[in-house]
């Protein structure tokens, strides 16, 4: 039990760090978003199926995925086709603000769904995490624009409904549907966008997001199923104060010092939490 949860912790963090470069590969290249949704859904299906075959677990992950993979790819691609455009539409700042909200979210569907009471260790912990940030993005709350934080919105709600499937049904494939989520994107990204249009020098990020992309979404999976949903939400939020530190890193963009207050509340946050879980596990 207690190497389980330690395995769920690590692949949620490794998750939370490489969705935290999402901004940089969206904010990058000039290509329209239905372009970038197509080459990061063909490049993250083929890449999937490669480590699918290769691991030689083909009938696990696709043929007995059943209802709940099937659910759970239907709702990360109606994610995915939101979170993309969002940055296109509204500030890395206001999309991080509102996807602090998936740990109450994915709180608010475990209690509902399995009557998953959320410790009072991550309660605490989420409402400082949203707390910090608040911190980062209040700076920029001007610059709101409501149809990309509607989309925020939805990429939140449907990231936590994605955490609960996983939770609820534990023996869920991750590959699979992960693998099916991609595939889901190419037509849309196809017949929305001009794809072929694209620079090859950009087609080539773009299949390097889908690469980055099909590690989170298994990872994210694989983590999912062993731990809470909102702890998991929680540890996902990370994401929020890392990507400052890509833009720093690739852009040479320094963060404000409000940023750095709320991102360093965010860490201190999780800390706290798995902390308080670890003495639970530990004592139990």
């Amino acid at each position: 039990m207690k190497s389980s949860r330690f395995v769920g912790v690590c692949l949620i963090l490794v998750s939370a760090a490489v969705f935290s470069s999402a901004g940089l590969f969206v904010k990058g290249v000039e290509a329209d978003t239905w372009s970038i949704i197509f080459w990061r859904g063909l490049s993250a299906a083929v890449i999937t199926s490669i480590f699918v075959i290769w691991r030689g677990n083909r009938q696990k992950e696709f043929q007995q995925m059943g209802c709940s993979g099937l659910a759970a790819a239907v709702v990360g691609a109606s994610g995915t086709i939101a979170f993309i455009p969002s940055f296109k539409f509204t500030s890395i700042a206001n999309v991080s603000l509102i996807y602090a909200a998936a740990p109450f979210v994915a709180a608010v569907i475990a209690w509902f769904w399995m009557r998953e009471k959320p410790t009072k260790a991550v309660l605490i912990a989420s409402f400082a995490a949203f707390a910090g940030v608040v911190l980062i993005v209040s700076g920029s709350l001007g610059a709101i624009n409501f149809k990309g934080d509607m989309l925020a919105l939805w990429m939140t709600i449907a990231m936590a409904g994605y955490l609960c499937i996983y939770r609820r049904y534990p023996n869920t494939p991750a590959a699979g549907p992960a693998v099916l989520m991609s595939v889901l994107l190419i037509p849309i990204g196809w017949v929305f966008g001009d794809p072929l249009s694209a620079a090859m020098d950009e087609i080539i990020i773009m299949c390097l997001f889908g690469l980055v992309f099909s590690i989170a979404s298994v990872t994210l999976a694989e983590g999912a199923r062993r731990l809470p949903a909102a702890e998991t939400a929680l540890l996902s939020a990370l994401e929020t104060p890392l990507a400052p530190v890509w833009a720093f890193l690739f852009f040479t963009e320094v963060p404000p010092l409000l940023t750095l207050v709320g991102g360093g509340i965010i860490f201190i946050s999780v800390l706290y939490s798995q902390s308080v879980n670890r003495k639970r596990t530990n004592n139990g």
